[in-house]
């Protein structure tokens, strides 16, 4: 069909601006060191404006999106990473785990301090994912590891294997996440292209597909969970909620989120309602704790949950709020301001997720997914830590609202990249100027469509009844 002149001749618009693509992702993949900061900028913005104009030329034609969509992810397939070290890591614990050694039990350096090499390409490995990397336990999650224990199983001896079986990991995930996507679009009757503002996205290649991160697996489970659940499959979306949980745990965040989608069915007895809601939690607890079971240790509990506190309270980059609650302490107070900020934020998250959750109408599924990308963007903005690719679970929940911040933010995310650009600074620390730029864009959307185009949605969600 492709080859057709006649499909030539109508799309030639398009197929143009993919052939520029294809060559500046190119560039991207094999042509780009991260610290040539320049270029990584000129690359990106450029591909986000190809986006647009690709999307805005052939937003009807579906299968044109969906072949543009998956081989520009073909143009990564044999790249190292070079914008993320998190891969090395990977391969690290899938090894780990083809040798019969828990990865959550063992730092990298507890071996090689000792001299231990226990997997292939140890020392590779370990001077790969860096000093900081390998000096913590690992806080990947079961179905993660999983992925991980794919590659070491195919490619166990070969760190550019590993890479590419991870990444049609990662790939076969966009395909279910378009699958389901777009049957969910279809379902609530909104347009169907939408879902390409996340398949096409050049933020989504380059974070997922180029730079291996698993949030792909893990919105593949969720968007498949919500469109189960849509569908009155309740239990089963339990159970695919909870391995998404098991890749990712950020979707923990949206469980408080689901009370009024039981509880506010008239239809059925106040009993049975409970029930539902009750058997949801159940399915989806014990299924990550089957899921863990494997790795269960008390040494595994206590490593486990100081992994997971060091993103509270040790490590800082792009935060927005944060930053200005520790300017304000340093003023009064003058030293280490996250061992006391990191410990309030989170209880600002629970505070506003029990406001959205008893407060907020989220009976509906365009209701519920709107609450779940109101919960999670508060969580960012109140954050110690926003990484690059955590933005893409927000531009997914994103595709079945009204909000479209977390489509401006995929692009303005570029500037956390350049945030160490400090060219007349001894130290290596943030240049807060391009962090307060990032957040004064994303800000300035969100007010704006807050208070400008869905302002009556945001807390009484008029717009779903």
């Amino acid at each position: 069909m492709l080859l057709n002149p006649t499909f030539l001749k109508l799309n030639k618009s398009p197929l143009l601006l993919a052939l520029v693509s294809c060559i500046v992702y190119y560039c991207f993949a094999y042509d780009l060191v991260r610290t040539d900061y320049l270029k990584l900028l000129t690359l990106y913005l450029v591909l986000f404006g190809l986006f647009f104009l690709i999307l805005k030329a052939s937003k009807n034609k579906l299968t044109i999106l969906s072949y543009l969509s998956f081989g520009f992810r073909g143009i990564f397939i044999i790249a190292i990473p070079n914008l993320s070290q998190d891969f090395y890591r990977f391969i690290w614990d899938g090894r780990m785990i083809l040798e019969g050694l828990n990865p959550y039990l063992y730092t990298v350096e507890s071996f090689i301090n000792n001299g231990e090499l226990p997997i292939a390409q140890a020392l590779e490995l370990r001077e790969g994912m860096g000093a900081l990397n390998a000096s913590h336990y690992t806080n990947y999650p079961p179905i993660n590891q999983l992925c991980f224990v794919f590659a070491g199983l195919f490619a166990g001896k070969s760190i550019w294997g590993s890479v590419v079986i991870l990444r049609f990991l990662i790939i076969a995930a966009d395909f279910g996440t378009l699958f389901f996507g777009k049957k969910l679009l279809q379902k609530l009757q909104l347009p169907t292209y939408h879902i390409f503002w996340y398949i096409l996205n050049p933020f989504i290649i380059i974070e997922l597909t180029g730079n291996l991160h698993f949030e792909g697996v893990m919105i593949f489970f969720l968007v498949w969970s919500l469109y189960l659940l849509h569908t009155k499959k309740w239990q089963w979306a339990a159970v695919i909620l909870a391995l998404s949980i098991s890749v990712k745990l950020i979707p923990l965040i949206f469980l408080p989120l689901f009370f009024q989608w039981f509880i506010k069915n008239k239809e059925e007895s106040l009993i049975f309602r409970l029930k539902k809601l009750i058997g949801f939690y159940s399915i989806v607890l014990l299924t990550n704790l089957l899921l863990f079971l494997p790795f269960y240790s008390q040494e595994f509990i206590n490593n486990y949950s100081k992994t997971v506190a060091l993103w509270f309270q040790n490590f800082e980059f792009n935060a927005s709020f944060y930053y200005l609650a520790r300017a304000i302490g340093y003023t009064f107070r003058g030293y280490n301001e996250i061992a006391v900020i990191g410990k309030i934020m989170p209880l600002l998250v629970i505070i506003f997720l029990i406001m959205i959750t008893f407060f907020r109408k989220n009976k509906h599924t365009i209701a519920l997914i709107t609450a779940m990308l109101l919960g999670l963007s508060f969580y960012y903005f109140t954050a110690t830590t926003v990484h690059p690719w955590y933005i893409a679970t927000l531009l997914i929940l994103s595709v079945f609202t009204k909000y479209k911040y977390p489509l401006i933010w995929s692009c303005a995310i570029i500037l956390s990249y350049l945030a160490y650009v400090n060219l007349n600074r001894a130290d290596k620390s943030e240049n807060l100027w391009i962090i307060a730029l990032e957040y004064i864009i994303v800000y300035g959307y969100l007010i704006y469509e807050l208070l400008f185009k869905h302002s009556k949605a945001v807390l009484s969600n008029k717009l779903y009844k």
